[in-house]
């Protein structure tokens, strides 16, 4: 079956959908986007038009079709060490004054297919061993985070691991997983993986140390991005950082953090 166009008027009920779920802003030039991850979709169910698929999602009888949607049109690529500044300012910074005996504590919001809450794993691995730390990884997304509690991926993605830490770290498959690699089981270990919507009330949990919110936002409006922070900002310990990403900024959105470099903002 041939897959059919988007109207203006079938892309704003999809988008309006996706932002009450999940708080995104899905622009205009997002069309071919949309089209593209749920034309398979259309015809799994076999709709003629994604207005009918509209109707299905909007009926509350399919939720496990509408956490696909979710999943189709939220996921974002990703890969290890993105944005390598805030990983050598945790090595530098943080990790150097942080007390050993007490545990070191980091939250991986958004975390997609698991490249970034492995970096950090990496990085307090290897700077804090066989102390107390520990990952909270999450995403809206229940696919990815499938993905990413495997810890399995192809092997081209080393390219921004370093070598120290591929060495240590990471397993290259053989025999039938031969092209892929997957990361140490005692690393994988200390993430835990959850399911999160950053645009509901949180569920209460431990204070953490970091915070992880990078390249969120941008989806985001003011206000959803303002309602956010207040709740994520909550679960940060006094003297806890947060790290958003470099194309993002706090001004005119939230104020009671400190600005300590780009992209990096301190809770007193």
């Amino acid at each position: 079956m041939d897959s059919p166009s988007i109207t203006d008027h079938e892309f704003n009920q999809i988008q309006k959908l996706i932002y009450n779920i999940a708080g995104i802003n899905m622009s205009p030039i997002k069309k071919p986007l949309v089209m593209g991850r749920l034309a398979k979709r259309l015809n799994q169910h076999g709709l003629r038009s994604y207005g009918e698929y509209f109707k299905l999602l909007d009926s509350g009888r399919h939720p496990q079709e509408l956490q696909m949607a979710v999943d189709l049109l939220t996921t974002n690529e990703t890969y290890f060490f993105r944005e390598p500044k805030h990983f050598d300012f945790l090595q530098r910074k943080i990790l150097p004054s942080h007390s050993r005996a007490r545990p070191y504590r980091v939250w991986s919001a958004a975390c997609s297919s698991g490249q970034e809450p492995y970096s950090i794993a990496m990085i307090l691995a290897n700077h804090l061993g066989e102390n107390p730390w520990e990952i909270i990884a999450s995403d809206i997304s229940t696919r990815v985070l499938d993905k990413a509690h495997r810890g399995h991926y192809p092997l081209e993605q080393i390219e921004h691991i370093p070598k120290e830490f591929l060495t240590k770290y990471c397993l290259k498959g053989i025999g039938s997983q031969e092209g892929t690699f997957i990361v140490d089981r005692n690393i994988r270990s200390r993430i835990k993986f959850s399911q999160i919507n950053l645009n509901n009330p949180l569920q209460r949990m431990e204070k953490v140390d970091l915070i992880f919110l990078r390249n969120v936002m941008i989806y985001f409006n003011a206000e959803t991005k303002r309602k956010v922070l207040e709740r994520m900002v909550e679960t940060l310990k006094p003297g806890g950082y947060l790290f958003i990403g470099h194309s993002e900024s706090l001004n005119g959105i939230y104020d009671e953090l400190i600005s300590i470099a780009p992209a990096i903002y301190r809770k007193d």
